[in-house]
């Protein structure tokens, strides 16, 4: 199609001020934020029916921070567990470390252990009361964009019906995940993920609460195998746990690696054997049998990107920077991205603020201001996390946990000092 010519279809575009493609922690707690700055904000999803799919996991104190400035502590509050200690231990149940977290270890906020499934849908509530039931469109695909002067313009599709429909927006948010489209098409000779050639199963069970109930268990085996274990449901008895086994040496994500996939407790225990927990108060063996599903995935992530988006597009949460999930860090940085997206575009004004598309407002220079602030930060936090991974297994370095556990807060910015200081 010649630049200066458009179908019926463009004549009608639909405007709004920012565009978020994808509906998960990341894209809903932007809208969010969003919304409280005056920003008008619609979310696509390409899922039809979002469900409470997923299992626990950690939101630590400065993205509860975040979430509480946007009204849903007592929300939290009702839905996750206030983890009040990480237990370390060794695969007979001994322990090697308790450290104290969340408001017990002198945080102005706590850190919550909740399921990922709960926390999506209490988000997802939020915005559809704050910004109207059609606010996030599921079942609706993002296909391409390209930016002219004033806007950015998306082509979607419902996926029912096969409909195409076009999209202005003042700015483009990729929030889709760790195998985004946004980020495909933005950096698309990136080449496959990167495989720390560990392989992780991960379940939930219903199950009775051990130790305090408010207590995370990190064990480590004889064979750089890990099972770590917290409860995650101020509602239900949960218990969420996670085996992580090397199997490869670490490389790039094969097609044969999997993705998601169905596991089996026997694999599982498979790489249990031995262990006992009978110290601690848990059935290893009840635990992983017990499972309503077993999930198995390989643990990835990316090579820090220079910069993330480009004019009036830019990218957010998994997306951005998939990280392994060793210091419980994903989802609270996807939340800090959320913050300081929504501070930088409220600033920009005119071309997002309020209505749909309008002229004025520097939104190419907002982005670039949030990528500026976030982009070390996380890149720091991804190479924090590989590190500590190989620390904690043993393959390198050999420093006590609590060494290891106290710079990882000092290097990416989740000490207490640092965290209390942003009110």
């Amino acid at each position: 199609m010649a630049t200066n010519e458009r179908s019926s279809a463009e004549e009608t575009a639909e405007e709004t001020g920012v565009l978020i493609a994808g509906a998960g922690i990341g894209g809903l707690t932007a809208a969010l934020a969003l919304h409280a700055e005056g920003v008008r904000v619609t979310v696509i999803e390409r899922v039809r029916r979002i469900t409470p799919l997923g299992v626990g996991i950690s939101l630590q104190p400065h993205a509860v921070r975040e979430l509480t400035r946007l009204d849903l502590g007592d929300t939290l509050a009702a839905t996750g567990v206030p983890t009040a200690e990480q237990v370390y231990a060794d695969e007979r149940g001994g322990r090697r470390l308790a450290e104290a977290v969340g408001v017990a270890a002198g945080y102005r906020w706590p850190q919550y252990a909740i399921h990922r499934g709960e926390l999506q849908l209490l988000l997802l509530d939020a915005v559809r009361q704050r910004l109207g039931p059609d606010a996030v469109r599921t079942g609706t695909s993002l296909e391409s964009f390209a930016e002219e002067r004033d806007a950015v313009r998306v082509r979607v599709t419902d996926r029912a019906t096969g409909t195409p429909a076009l999209v202005e927006a003042g700015a483009l948010v990729g929030a889709d995940g760790a195998r985004s489209r946004v980020r495909a098409a933005l950096h698309p000779d990136e080449g496959p993920m990167c495989w720390s050639g560990v392989r992780m199963w991960r379940g939930v069970t219903e199950m009775a609460p051990f130790l305090t109930g408010r207590t995370s268990v990190i064990a480590s085996g004889e064979r750089n195998v890990q099972l770590v274990v917290y409860p995650i449901s101020a509602r239900r008895p949960l218990l969420n746990w996670v085996c992580a086994a090397p199997e490869a040496e670490p490389g790039a994500l094969v097609e044969t690696a999997g993705w998601n996939r169905e596991g089996s407790a026997a694999d599982v225990l498979r790489h249990l054997e031995g262990w006992d927990f009978a110290p601690l108060g848990l059935d290893i063996h009840a635990l992983i049998t017990g499972s309503q599903a077993v999930f198995e995935y390989p643990m990835v992530d990316r090579d820090p990107l220079p910069r993330w988006g480009q004019g009036r597009t830019t990218l957010l949460g998994d997306a951005a920077h998939p990280l392994y999930p060793t210091g419980a860090n994903g989802a609270s940085q996807a939340i800090v991205d959320a913050r300081a997206l929504a501070t930088e575009l409220a600033a920009a004004g005119g071309a997002v603020a309020g209505g749909g598309v309008a002229s004025g407002g520097d939104v190419a220079g907002a982005l670039a201001r949030y990528e500026a602030a976030r982009v070390g930060p996380t890149g720091d936090v991804l190479r924090a996390n590989r590190e500590m991974d190989r620390s904690m297994r043993g393959r390198v370095g050999g420093d006590p946990v609590a060494a290891i556990t106290e710079r990882y807060r000092r290097t990416t910015g989740g000490d207490v000092t640092t965290v209390n200081a942003k009110a």
